[in-house]
């Protein structure tokens, strides 16, 4: 718009000037010693005109001619950036379109005239990855660091991703420790560390970073919660196996308060203990437990320990038949229980009412031992028999009816089969003439 106001203020401009020379073109004398020029107004007035054009133009080519060299060097820039775009567009379409060796040389060839090598390089490197090119990918993950140094996180974190989903979780460890000096509070740093921990199975350092990881939110309270009861199980179990064996006691002891009476934490704790022969420690850490809520679980585990006063125990447990008077596992239990104080008519009367309602395998065998101890042997096998037949298939696989006789074409299999003699040839079938 505003070129369109010049133009016409030049054109009304030269009608003007054209409107006043043809009522009088003027007259103009110049004198230069011995010279003089005679000319109209209009005549020098154009004439300036030209003179100044032409020296604006010198001017200007002169000031072009200077400035040659550096818009050449822009507009290359340009033109290489411009390319560098495109190329890196294209690169990443070949990469999600699988043609990652195609797209690792597009996004290489232009890095360098990019606007951003940083991506160009990021990208290259998991392409490579994609190709299994490690040597590769750790180049570019070199040159997009000393392009951008002050990019040192996004860098290392896409080195750490790469790494970890391609299984080398030594090297993948150093990275995000690294990571994790230069941004403690970064969470997806944590994040990834947490997995990477989970990974390794190194759970004493996963329950030095579950707290930071509650305190950053990293992930929600129900997850924290379940990966913490995870690390301390796999905790307890390796002090365990330890050789030390106030090691069990002192992996129980670094087990929060808020966990401390969750069920499978306790069930491990008190199996540990029993196979210690504590089962004394693991009574009391079971009769805790429930007194927070029933466990069938607990209450299984609670009728295998052998500790003194069986009948003590057994009062304990019955206190649960109010409100639980149809459970097989509390039934089961209570069995147990009675058989460790030798009260054999209350034990075979709690197991079989724990195998009319339906209870576990378990059962029939510990009332198959009672009976065959009663000498009641026979109803003892019928027992046994139950317990191995209780899961078969619905439509077990038929068998013949006379699965003892031997069939007219097949010999059975104790039979000898005779060898022919040596000089005997034995003919195929149906050609005896």
């Amino acid at each position: 718009m505003s070129r369109l106001l010049k133009i016409w203020a030049v054109v009304l401009a030269g009608a003007a000037l054209g409107v006043v020379v043809s009522r009088d073109s003027g007259y103009v004398l110049l004198s230069f010693g011995h010279y003089t020029v005679e000319m109209s107004l209009a005549l020098l007035v154009l004439l300036i005109a030209l003179l100044f054009a032409a020296l604006y133009f010198l001017i200007r080519a002169i000031v072009r001619t200077r400035r040659l060299p550096r818009d050449l060097a822009n507009w290359k820039q340009r033109r290489g950036a411009r390319k560098a775009q495109e190329a890196m567009t294209r690169g990443l379409l070949e990469m999600s379109e699988g043609n990652w060796r195609s797209a690792e040389k597009r996004l290489v060839r232009f890095a360098d005239r990019s606007e951003t090598p940083l991506l160009n390089y990021l990208a290259a490197a998991r392409a490579a990855q994609l190709q299994g090119a490690h040597d590769r990918r750790d180049a570019y993950i070199r040159l997009a660091h000393e392009h951008m140094p002050s990019a040192d996180v996004a860098v290392s974190l896409t080195q750490a991703e790469l790494q970890l989903a391609d299984h080398q979780l030594e090297q993948a460890l150093a990275t995000l420790r690294h990571l994790r000096s230069v941004a403690p509070k970064h969470t997806y740093v944590l994040r990834l560390l947490r997995r990477l921990y989970e990974q390794l199975g190194d759970w004493e350092h996963l329950r030095e970073l579950i707290p930071e990881l509650r305190r950053r939110k990293v992930e929600p309270a129900d997850e924290l919660r379940r990966l913490e009861i995870k690390t301390h199980r796999a905790l307890l179990e390796n002090a365990f196996l330890s050789q030390d064996e106030r090691d069990l006691g002192r992996a129980w002891a670094a087990v929060p308060k808020a966990i401390r009476t969750d069920p499978d934490l306790v069930s491990d704790y008190a199996g540990y203990l029993q196979e210690r022969g504590r089962d004394e420690e693991a009574e009391k850490l079971l009769r805790e437990a429930l007194k927070q809520g029933w466990n069938p679980q607990l209450i299984e585990l609670y009728g295998l320990l052998d500790c003194p006063q069986p009948g003590r125990h057994l009062a304990r447990m019955e206190k649960f038949l109010k409100e639980h008077p149809d459970d097989p596992i509390l039934l089961l239990t209570l069995g147990r229980l009675s058989m460790r104080a030798q009260l054999w008519g209350k034990a075979r009367a709690y197991l079989e009412a724990a195998i009319a309602r339906g209870g576990p395998v378990e059962a029939y065998r510990e009332l198959a031992r009672l009976l065959e101890h009663m000498d009641e042997g026979a109803a003892a096998l019928q027992l046994y028999r139950k317990a191995l037949t209780r899961d078969e298939a619905r439509n077990p696989i038929p068998l013949p009816d006379h699965i003892g006789q031997p069939q007219a074409n097949r010999p059975v299999l104790d039979e000898p089969v005779e060898a022919p003699a040596p000089h005997e040839v034995i003919k195929p079938a149906g050609n005896e003439s």
